[in-house]
Parts: structure tokens; C-alpha cells; sequence
């Protein structure tokens, strides 16, 4: 179902000079920044009656703003008895391992069936908690850890932490093409333009930065892992795509397989066959909302990705690299 929306509002006198983005925020806080932003781009923003589709643009005390929008109404989700990986869980907090497969959130075409439908179901109090007290997210197939909070005071704490970027989030991958040394991706990441369900690395967007490091080189690929500051909607698999080493198996931004020159059947088979981006949270570590303890979790790297660098390294025995 749908729902029509008419907001009507002024700027104030410690919100000028601020962004339209950032001053709507604040004017419309039952409304998420990505909610508002979509607002601006789609032209359902007006300034003193002028459309505005820019969220930079600077607004300016005694500004009147009105918004005339068509939103989806939230479904509520249900609690469902999907099975969970988790791996440590105290009266504020859970660690869950993911698994691939799993989407995070119930939306278009994944109405039940999620991490949200199972944390309901484990944990009924958490329906008092925003998002069921997700904090952060994993791709559909991207495994590994995540961390959810029971309280409204444990999420707020831990949203914050994340915002400071306090809370470490390593990840492993194996990317396409052999690199000699790791570095950091430092470029801005916003919707595609044309390609809505798609990111890509656009100067106008949210800054974004990923450091990585080399962790086994094969034959024409690499084993990484990977440190995010930001964390935004596919940032590793923009970034190493933009940097031209796309993910193994990632069905958005890499493309087809490209097995090396002489593979064994085997292995192309095996490489053809992997379906999902090879991508794994591999290491979690925050300050406990509660205690202020610093914990660490590992989640050891799912089958798939263990087979994946076995054959690898099989490839690599047969066709040793040659560094000139």
C-alpha cells in the first residue's frame, strides 16, 4: 500500500547555512536521511514554492519547505523459526554469523524470510527496538559477523560507535587479478544513476574508504583482507571494482568468470560455479554498550570460500607465478 505525505515546515535561524539534507533531518526526524534524500532527487522538495533537487543546496532561516511524497507503508514483520548462527548473546547484545543466502531485511521480493523475521522469533522483545536492532548490514550473500541489540540503549550506543567509526569490521575476499600490495580506496559512493538497484563510485556521493592488504597471491587472483571507516550499500565490491579487481563470483559488479590461461577443467567448473561474491566478516570488535568492554569475535571462512582457495592454490602449484 501506499500512502501520500504532506509536510510543511521552516528553516530556523541554527539551521542556516546547513545543507537541505541535513536541515530536513532535522526538521522530519521520523524519516531516515536516505528516505529525505530520495525526496530531494525526485523533485518532491519545494523552497518557498521552488522545487529543489540538489541535498547540497544551502537553505537559510525563514525558508519555507514542503514536502509532497508517495511512500511504501512499512509491513510489520512477523516473527518466523529461522535457524540462526549465534555466536555469543548477553541481556543487551547479540553476535550472529550470517549465512550466505539470508537477507537482512524484509523488502521488495524478500517480504519474510529474514535476519529480521528470525531475531523476532528469538528475541520477541526486540520488536520494541528500531529495525529489530540491526545496526549494521551484510549483502544477501555475503556471510559472516554481525552485531544486534536488544535495547533501544544498546543500539544507540552502538549506532553512535559505528558513526565514529569505533567499531572494527574486517572482511575477506578473493578478488580477480594478482595484486603486489595492498592500499586504501578513498572515492565516494552513491546510487547508480540509471541502474537504481546498483552503487558505483561517483564524486558527488558519500565519502567512503576502504583499506585492504594482501594477504596469498595465486596465479590470477588474490586472497584479501579488507577494513572498513564508512559502510556504505556494497562499498567493497564498488571499490574493488573500481579498482579493477572485481570480487570472485559477485553477480552485480564482476561480470563473467575469467578462468587463467590453461586452467584444468576442474577449476573452471569450480570458479563458473560460484555464485555469490566471495565476501566474508571475518572479524568484529566493539566496546561492550553496557560495560565499555572491548570484545572481539572471528568467524572462521565458510566452505565455499575454504574450497575456493584450496583449488587456487592447486592452480597456482601447477602454473607457478613468474615475477619478472
Amino acid at each position: 500500500m501506499t500512502q501520500e505525505i504532506n509536510l510543511k515546515s521552516e528553516i530556523t535561524a541554527t539551521q542556516t547555512g546547513l545543507r537541505l539534507d541535513q536541515a530536513l533531518a532535522g526538521l522530519f526526524p521520523d524519516y531516515s536521511r536516505t528516505r529525505i534524500k530520495e525526496w530531494i532527487l525526485s523533485g518532491a522538495i519545494t523552497i518557498d514554492g521552488i522545487t529543489v533537487d540538489k541535498p547540497r543546496e544551502k537553505v537559510f532561516e525563514t525558508q519555507q519547505i514542503e514536502v509532497t511524497a508517495t511512500i511504501e507503508e512499512e509491513v510489520r514483520a512477523k516473527a518466523q523459526n529461522i535457524a540462526l548462527n549465534i555466536i555469543y548473546e548477553d541481556d543487551h547484545i547479540l553476535v550472529v554469523n550470517k549465512q550466505a543466502g539470508l537477507v537482512v531485511h524484509p523488502g521488495a521480493g524478500n517480504a519474510d524470510g529474514t535476519l529480521m523475521n528470525a531475531l523476532l522469533h528469538h528475541c520477541p522483545d526486540i520488536e520494541h527496538v528500531p529495525r529489530a536492532g540491526i545496526v549494521h548490514r551484510l549483502d544477501k550473500d555475503t556471510t559472516g559477523l554481525m552485531v544486534v541489540a536488544k535495547t533501544v540503549e544498546a543500539q544507540t550506543h552502538l549506532v553512535a560507535a559505528l558513526q565514529a567509526r569505533d567499531i572494527v569490521r574486517e572482511y575477506e575476499a578473493i578478488v580477480l587479478g594478482t595484486m603486489t600490495a595492498g592500499g586504501t580506496v578513498d572515492e565516494p559512493i552513491e546510487r547508480h544513476a540509471t541502474r537504481r538497484t546498483q552503487m558505483a563510485v561517483i564524486h558527488s556521493g558519500r565519502p567512503s574508504v576502504t583499506h585492504y592488504r594482501v594477504s596469498e597471491k595465486f596465479r590470477a587472483h588474490t586472497r584479501l583482507r579488507l577494513r572498513l571507516e564508512s559502510g556504505r550499500t556494497h562499498q567493497i565490491r564498488v571499490h574493488m571494482a573500481y579498482i579493477g579487481h572485481e570480487l570472485v563470483g559477485d553477480p552485480v559488479y564482476g561480470g563473467r568468470p575469467r578462468p587463467p590461461k590453461s586452467a584444468s577443467p576442474e577449476f573452471f567448473e569450480l570458479l563458473k560455479g560460484f555464485k555469490r561474491q566471495a565476501l566474508h566478516a571475518v572479524r568484529l570488535e566493539l566496546a561492550h554498550p553496557f560495560t565499555c568492554e572491548i570484545m572481539t569475535w572471528h568467524a572462521p571462512i565458510p566452505d565455499d570460500m575454504v574450497e575456493l582457495t584450496k583449488a587456487l592454490r592447486v592452480d597456482t602449484e601447477l602454473h607457478p607465478i613468474v615475477y619478472l
